[in-house]
């Protein structure tokens, strides 16, 4: 049975905190980590997202403007210390540079040394560069200096002299940034007169990076620390998706969530189904898809064999049938199932709830105050598109509606494809 990290890989309003619940009633075996990567993605020295880049008084409020991609994986492991399974829900395109730009590792993460959960000494051994806030010994995580006796904790197959697991890595033709720093890395986090991603005074965008880049790799994280996790999906149709998150970005929901526009770059399915291909092609996840024995993929022959199946989920079928659905998701990624993980209607269920969703205020707030995850009681009675383009013009108005129309039609065929792999019950 796996024991690794289960990483459970979504798009922005998948019902995928209500999933996540499930797996926080279980407490005692299970240690759930929510979203973690949006830290360093929308705020710190290695944010691929623009939303809040001419905000630098948003970045610092939000606690996170230090965290880095390395930080992030160093909570992680010291979570992971506890002996508990880790469980990640997060939104996959925090781990992509936005609108299918090229990747290049993030610069934190460029030397690894070891495993995520693993508990080996490093023996003081240096493990990342330092990248605009590394200083002086100090690595920065979720916004607070942590002392690590010039240590930067976290990630698993070494990397050196730009190789990882043998596969030589190239240089992107990016700009230096971040400190332009000799092979990405930055000293006490000053380099060239370049601290915290600015120069002489301007802003500067810290991606792209200028770090070497992996072939066939759409994220900025490594490979070898890929194959640490246990890659997992969840999906919803984008007809239901895409209305939700903007309804998050306008009044009066953008007060809470501090999101005030609207970004279809954000939603999410186009980054979803390249890393999926790629943890494909590269044998971390398949060929073997989760309650679908007899399905044959086409080019199944030339994905390599791994020993985690490939494991969708569709909301859709989440919330008709949520007790085998649930069942057949732990049965795949080695959990045990339980119908009381279905019940979360404690106060202390409410508590570590709020606890875990508060620095996404307002995205959450559904999922905070339900008790548990039972079948709905109608299933989505099927509508036309002139229907959804009727609903959405009277809730939104006209360029509301076509914007929403826009971005579903431009995700529709990524989630189709994804929607082939997904668990039958």
């Amino acid at each position: 049975m796996s024991t690794k990290p289960i990483f459970v890989a979504t798009h922005p309003r998948a019902c995928s905190t209500a999933f996540e619940r499930v797996f926080m009633t279980q407490r005692d075996t299970i240690q759930c980590i929510h979203e973690p990567f949006g830290d360093a993605f929308y705020y710190g020295p290695e944010r691929l997202s623009d939303r809040f880049e001419d905000d630098e008084q948003a970045r610092v409020e939000s606690g996170f403007s230090k965290s880095t991609y390395s930080t992030v994986l160093e909570r992680i492991e010291r979570e992971a210390s506890q002996g508990k399974r880790i469980f990640i829900k997060d939104i996959d395109h925090y781990l992509l540079p936005p609108n299918d730009l090229p990747a290049s590792v993030a610069p934190s993460l460029r030397r690894i040394k070891r495993g995520v959960g693993t508990s080996a000494s490093t023996n003081g051994e240096t493990l990342a560069n330092g990248v605009n806030g590394d200083v002086n010994g100090h690595a920065h995580a979720n916004g607070h200096t942590e002392p690590t006796n010039g240590v930067t904790n976290g990630t698993n197959g070494t990397v050196s002299n730009d190789t990882a697991n043998g596969v030589e890595l190239h240089d992107t033709n990016g700009s230096a940034t971040n400190g332009s720093a000799t092979n990405g890395s930055a000293t006490n986090g000053h380099a060239n007169g370049h601290v915290n991603g600015t120069s002489n005074g301007e802003s500067a965008r810290p991606y792209p990076y200028n770090t070497p880049s992996e072939p066939g790799n759409p994220t900025v994280m490594p490979r070898a620390l890929q194959e640490q996790f246990h890659w997992a999906f969840l999906i919803r149709d984008p007809h239901f998706s895409v209305p939700s998150y903007f309804r998050c970005t306008i009044p009066p929901l953008d007060q809470v969530t501090g999101f005030y526009n609207y970004d279809p770059l954000e939603a999410g399915y186009d980054e979803l189904r390249r890393h999926f291909d790629y943890l494909r092609r590269e044998g971390l996840i398949g060929p073997r898809v989760a309650t679908r024995p007899d399905l044959k993929l086409e080019d199944e022959s030339k994905v390599k064999e791994t020993t985690d199946e490939i494991c969708v989920i569709d909301a859709d079928d989440m919330l008709d049938a949520p007790a085998a659905t649930i069942e057949a998701f732990c049965n795949s990624v080695g959990l045990p199932y339980t119908p009381d993980m279905l019940v979360w209607d404690t106060p202390e269920d409410y508590k570590v709830a709020c606890d875990a969703f508060e620095k996404w205020r307002g995205f959450h707030n559904d999922a905070i105050e339900s008790n548990s995850l039972v079948a709905r009681t109608h299933k989505h009675a099927p509508k036309s598109e002139e229907q959804f383009d009727a609903e959405w013009r009277k809730k939104y108005g006209d360029e509301a509606a076509a914007l929403i129309r826009q971005t579903v039609d431009a995700n529709m065929g990524d989630y189709l494809y994804l929607k082939q792999f997904a668990v039958k019950v």
